[in-house]
Order: structure tokens, then sequence, then C-alpha cells
């Protein structure tokens, strides 16, 4: 459990998501919706893995049969960069869009939130960058709404405030943050997911899981994320091996799309050193943001162990592990990943070593750096990616 010495240390400051609405079908509302807000023109923004799926085709039909206009903006890339946001933003105006809907994973949840905050900006994308005040440079009233429909359990970006956007010229991932970019609806239909490969299923499931752990494992006070966080891990312990082996199974597909938005309203609390590794390596090597986090977690827990041990405890306890203990949980955990298919080290995605003295650098210095439970060095961190390298 979480222990303060004194009344001082209890306090922070909260804020929790938006309007959802979450069921098996309810993609079929979305064109209602929309007209419920009096939007007339969206934009669909997706990525081109997903454009010319079937289901894509039918919600296009759906906007037509409702006699209401529909974009398409499809070139968003895995981790999306300035480019497509820029992109984005001149397929917006030139279609005259009056409000963006997100659809797909992480990237492209991203990516719609990013062109609907660019769509009526004076300045660049990266003067929005999250560092100190500078969401206060936003016209407000330049932010078109939005509505976000995940199609992967992992990221949890439709209940953010925030994207993660590649700088190419600077290699780095830049988290862009304002308070409007939280989506004003969210539409979370498990049968979305159901096409999902089951190496996809376990990044990005494990990618939620990893939300959960770091949000909990994060210090300071915040008994609601922990909750929900502790809730999260149970969720995704009880489903994501199923939704892997069998991914038709729409309970477990179900029960994970409600851990990850539930994931990603836990972090508000903080993450940690996965995801300061992770943002880095995602930015120069292009490689899966989920798998990333799933390869690093337990480099990550090793080095944190003096510092989160009891909370592994209150981890495995609350999942119901054989062992309840630091050590039960490290054991759980290493052959959950096993069964999901994770593998062991970067080496084995094609990541070496040659670029660890940036790695570290990007790392300390990247936001989730300041919720690890131990603060880091750029050696460190270099340390931690060497060890995860393999």
């Amino acid at each position: 459990m979480n222990r303060y010495d004194s009344a001082e240390l209890l306090s922070g400051s909260w804020n929790y998501p938006t309007s959802m609405i979450f069921g098996v079908d309810t993609v079929l509302r979305v064109p209602n919706l929309c007209k419920e807000q009096g939007l007339e023109n969206p934009l669909l923004v997706c990525d081109k893995g997903i454009v010319d799926l079937p289901f894509v085709h039918s919600l296009v039909s759906e906007f037509t049969s409702a006699s209401i206009s529909l974009g398409v903006f499809s070139d968003v890339k895995t981790n999306p960069t300035g480019k497509n946001i820029n992109d984005g933003v001149v397929a917006f105006k030139r279609g005259n869009h009056d409000a963006v809907i997100a659809l797909g994973g992480g990237s492209a949840l991203d990516a719609g939130k990013a062109i609907a905050l660019m769509s009526g900006q004076d300045r660049a994308l990266w003067d929005f960058e999250d560092e100190g005040d500078n969401w206060t440079r936003v016209l407000v009233d330049g932010v078109a709404p939005i509505i976000a429909l995940p199609t992967t359990s992992g990221t949890g970006s439709e209940v953010g405030r925030a994207s993660v956007i590649v700088d190419e010229q600077r290699k780095k991932k830049v988290i862009i943050f304002h308070p409007k970019m939280l989506p004003t609806m969210v539409v979370c239909d498990p049968k979305l997911t159901i096409g999902l490969p089951p190496a996809i299923t376990a990044a990005t499931g494990v990618d939620a899981f990893v939300h959960c752990f770091e949000a909990y494992c994060a210090p300071g006070f915040h008994p609601m994320a922990d909750g929900i966080a502790l809730e999260g891990m149970r969720l995704i312990k009880e489903n994501l091996l199923i939704a892997y082996t069998d991914g038709s199974n729409l309970v477990a597909r179900a029960n994970m799309m409600a851990a990850s938005s539930m994931g990603a309203t836990a972090f508000q609390k903080g993450l940690g050193a996965v995801h300061a590794l992770a943002h880095p390596l995602g930015a120069i090597f292009d490689k899966h943001h989920g798998l990333l986090n799933a390869i690093l977690l337990p480099f990550v827990i090793q080095r944190n162990m003096t510092e989160i041990s009891s909370k592994l405890e209150n981890i495995a306890r609350y999942l119901q592990l054989d062992v309840c203990s630091a050590e039960g949980f490290i054991e759980w955990m290493m052959s959950w990943r096993r069964g999901l298919g994770i593998p062991c080290y970067l080496k084995d995605i094609g990541i070496g070593v040659d670029r660890a003295g940036d790695i570290g650098q990007f790392a300390v210095s990247d936001p989730s750096a300041s919720g690890n439970p131990i603060p880091l060095t750029a050696a460190e961190y270099t340390e931690v990616f060497i060890q995860a390298v393999g």
C-alpha cells in the first residue's frame, strides 16, 4: 500500500476523461452523434492499413445514408510525423471540414487529434510541445471538435489530451498537448478490434498493461489513478491471452478495450523509464511503440526494484497470483510475455547498441522520465538500454 508520513503529502490535482459510448455495434451511431453535435462535414483520419477494410467502407456508407458529407485522410505512418499532420491540415482546410473523426490505433488517434488542433492555429506544430506553458499559445477557438474511434486496445489515446508526433528533423518523438485535444466523444466498439492480428493484439495489450503498471508505480498521491491502474492490470491479465489466442472472443476484446482506456486515464499520474526509452527508440528506429514497451518492461523493473518491491507485492496480491511477492510478480510477468510471443531483447527486432549514448540523452529529457520511481541519469538510461538490447 502507499504510505505517507504527513497530511501535507496527501494532495494532488486530478482530471478525468470525456463522454464515452461503449459496446458492440456502437460505431453505427457515429453519424447520428455528428448530427446531434451539429457537425455537417467531418474528416475521417485513419491510416493506410485500415482505410480499405470493410468496416471503414461500412462507416462511410452510414454517413452517406445519413446525408452527411465525409472526407477521408489516411496518410498516417505507424509513428506519425509532422509532415503527416501538416498534410492532414491541408486536407482539412481544402475540404472545408468542421470536425475530425479519428479512427484507428494510437497512431491514427494521435494524428487526428493533432490535425484537429492545428486546423485553426497560426503557429508551427512544434510550438505546442509539452514544455512549460507552451500549451497556452493555442488559439482555443481554432481547435476542431474530435470524435475518437479506437480500433486497438493499447494506447488509450482516445481519452488523452496529447499526441506523440515524430519530428523527423530532430529524430525525436514530441508530445503535443492541449486540454481541448481531449475528444469530445469516444465510441468504443469492441467489434472494431476483431481483425487485429495476434502479434498486434499482444503488443498493444502489453502497452496498456505498461500504462497501468507505470502509473501505479509512479510516485505521488493519486488513489483514483492507483485504483484504476490495478483494475486495468487485472482485466488485462484475465483477458489478453484469450484475445491473443481467440481473436473473435468479443468478451475478451471488450475487456481489453476498457482496460486500454483505463491505462491512459491512470497515467495522468505519470509514466516512467519504460516510456522514456520507448519514445526515442520509436523515433529513431521506427518500431512499434507497444512492442518496445513490452520488451523494455522487465529491464526497467529490475532497475527500479529497490523502490517498487512493495508495489509489486500489492500488484501480485490484486492479480491473485500463485506467489504474492515481488519475485512472484516478475516470474508471472516473464511467463505471461512468453505466452504472448514477446521477444526477449531489442536485438530480436533489429535494434543494436550503436546509438546507446544518444538514447540515454533522449530518455533523460523525455517527459515520461519525471514519473520514474528512481530518477535516472542519461548514463543509467544508456545502461538499461544496453541491457535490453541483449
